[in-house]
């Protein structure tokens, strides 16, 4: 890891180790593996996914500014290169390069790869594998739950045979993964029906949907019946199940993402003991926070929060912490696409979390191993228990 200003703050030597030892980056997505101009690297810093507004640029946001401060000596330039000049010595080093030097000063031990809408079969962005090979790293695969039932609408399976069909399919998938993941939040919203879907109401809702198999998956029976048969492969196969939650996807309606959502959902889960972590949650990580404290198989990250937030990301960890049992809070860096996320994410929850446990430390609130410890627990501790690595 690029050790240079990576902590903002001077805390006891036992701390600082705790705060820059490896990560497990319990959730990410692939990065982009071909060279990228200025107009394509810039939607990929914005949630929004779009083009600037003419006259301004994506770099003036908090993340930009983070770019331009802290990858550019990644790749061998000052602090503060112009965009122009960070671009060009970008598309000079090639992505391979590039990629490889931002993901190794991470400092992460174990990238979680979540394959994204297209199970990572689209070629653009690096494999788990390729991942880890880049990174220094170990890699593992998180199944993203919403591709397999979609793939499956597309072979045209029997209204009737559906749910076994879907069962088998997520089964398979799971034999090669750490963890199951759902998008139900991006897809119609956390507001749905806690309840295991009937049988009967599951076969009537599958046949309308194999009208129409090659829509994205939206019908809020179905979503829930996914979500029941997930429970059930991850509960045989030892898995935890994540869920996203908060901001990332711009057409997600923000207002149905809000975890507390959930609630009904997760009380329901509770038996079956299926881990479940809510991922991303900004900004509702305080209903996220009070949901891992009263739920005892309920963990939570921030995901790219964080790195968003750049010199904001003590604001939030503070606010997470404020609430959640330290045992129940993970690191992910939510990177996505540019490999500059995941360097800031890992760069951010560290600069951030150094600054939350400095100010525990000076009210004399922790004791210097009490913040060691909750560096580790956070940085991968809880990560390594949940996922078993």
């Amino acid at each position: 890891m690029d050790q240079d200003g990576a902590l903002p703050v001077q805390v006891p030597s036992a701390v600082r180790a705790a705060l820059l030892a490896p990560l497990v980056d319990h959730h990410c997505r692939g990065v982009r593996r071909d060279e990228l101009d200025r107009a394509r690297f810039e939607t990929l810093i914005t949630a929004a996914g779009t083009p600037a507004p003419p006259g301004t640029t994506h770099f003036d946001t908090p993340l930009g500014t983070a770019i331009r401060r802290w990858c550019a000596p990644v790749l061998g330039l000052d602090p503060h290169a112009p965009p122009a000049v960070y671009l060009a010595r970008r598309a000079e080093l090639g992505p391979a390069e590039a990629n490889g030097r931002l993901l190794r000063a991470a400092g992460v031990v174990a990238f979680l790869v979540d394959g994204g809408p297209d199970g990572g079969r689209d070629g653009e962005l690096l494999t788990a594998a390729e991942m880890g090979r880049l990174g220094g790293a170990a890699a593992d695969e998180v199944v993203r739950l919403e591709p397999i039932e979609e793939d499956l609408a597309k072979e045209g399976p029997t209204a009737v045979g559906y749910p076994r069909a879907l069962a088998e399919r997520l089964a398979d998938r799971a034999s090669r993964a750490v963890a199951l993941k759902s998008v139900a939040a991006c897809r119609h919203g956390l507001d749905l029906d806690p309840a295991r879907p009937g049988r009967g109401t599951v076969i009537a809702a599958a046949g309308r949907r194999l009208a129409r198999p090659g829509e994205p998956l939206t019908d809020p029976v179905l979503l829930r019946h996914l979500l029941w048969t997930a429970v059930d492969v991850a509960r045989e196969r030892g898995l935890p199940l994540q869920v996203h939650t908060g901001y990332a996807d711009p057409h997600a309606d923000l207002t149905r993402s809000d975890p507390a959502l959930l609630t009904g959902f997760l009380r329901a889960l509770r038996p079956t003991g299926v881990p479940a972590i809510l991922l991303h949650c900004h900004p509702f990580h305080r209903q996220a926070a009070y949901l891992a404290g009263v739920l005892p198989h309920v963990y939570v990250d921030v995901g790219l929060g964080p790195a968003r937030a750049a010199t904001g990301s003590a604001a939030i960890l503070g606010e997470l912490l404020e609430l959640a049992p330290y045992h129940k809070l993970m690191f992910s860096s939510g990177c996505h696409g540019a490999a500059e996320t995941s360097h800031l994410g890992a760069l951010c929850f560290r600069r951030g979390l150094a600054r939350v446990l400095a100010a525990r430390l000076g009210e004399g609130e922790w004791s210097t191993a009490d913040a060691a410890r909750v560096a580790h627990m956070l940085g991968s501790g809880n990560a390594r228990r949940v996922y078993r690595l």
